[in-house]
């Protein structure tokens, strides 16, 4: 499902590696296939937990359909979630997550380094938070190992979820592409806005197991920045 992109550098890299916990499963972005398989995932990942009415399930399948839809729609590189049932004192605790591979492309006549990107980043966030009453949120410069330097946004926002808006904690990494003008997005997010900081460890170890591969690996015909690696 990824889109031809222009001519890339020799040194740039052919693809990327990423693993995720055992626990996380991908996402079937195949408009052909992904309801049934979707239907069919969520339903076997509540087989291991309390049960849920059937409402409930119906809600997380409609979910995950809208999150691969979007994931689909922006062209991404591949998506994964995760989906687990505790018993607790109230009822059944929901867990669920995502994680999406994006590409974006910045033309060479707007080129902005990852700084750059940074800085304008948070300022978007302090204008989007206005009149909201969330947290403006926060952007920072990271490093990677393996990678280098990133940009991470960690903030809450709200998601639109048939007519209700449903606060969301997202945690999105930016990485620049080596030698090309590419930056590969991870856009994390969980309705667990409770348990954010425990997410949080997540997403980062997610986003710290990134590889890039070799360019002298690259066969002909392949996308650059193609997925590599499944991993787990």
């Amino acid at each position: 499902m990824t889109e031809p992109v222009t001519e890339r550098p020799d040194a740039a890299p052919a693809g990327y590696t990423l693993r995720f916990p055992d626990s996380w499963w991908q996402l079937d972005l195949d408009p052909n296939t992904r309801d049934a398989s979707i239907r069919r995932r969520v339903e076997s990942q509540l087989e291991k937990g309390p049960r849920l009415t059937r409402e409930q399930v119906d809600g997380l399948i409609r979910s995950t359909r809208r999150i691969a839809r979007d994931a689909y729609a922006k062209g991404a590189l591949r998506a994964a979630g995760m989906l687990r049932i505790l018993p607790a004192g109230s009822g059944p605790l929901v867990l669920s997550a995502t994680t999406v591979v994006l590409r974006i492309s910045v033309p060479e006549d707007q080129a902005e380094d990852l700084a750059d990107l940074v800085v304008a980043a948070g300022l978007q966030l302090g204008t989007d938070a206005e009149g909201t009453g969330l947290p403006p949120g926060e952007v920072e410069l990271v490093e990677l190992p393996g990678v280098g330097p990133a940009g991470r946004i960690t903030r809450i926002e709200e998601v639109e979820h048939r007519g209700t808006r449903v606060p969301t904690a997202v945690r999105h990494t930016l990485v620049p592409v080596p030698n090309s003008q590419d930056y590969l997005v991870l856009a994390c997010s969980t309705p667990n806005v409770d348990l954010a900081e425990q997410f949080h460890d997540v997403f980062d170890a997610i986003a710290e197991s990134l590889r890039f591969e070799d360019p002298a690996a690259r066969t002909a015909g392949e996308s650059p920045l193609g997925e590599t690696d499944n991993g787990k």
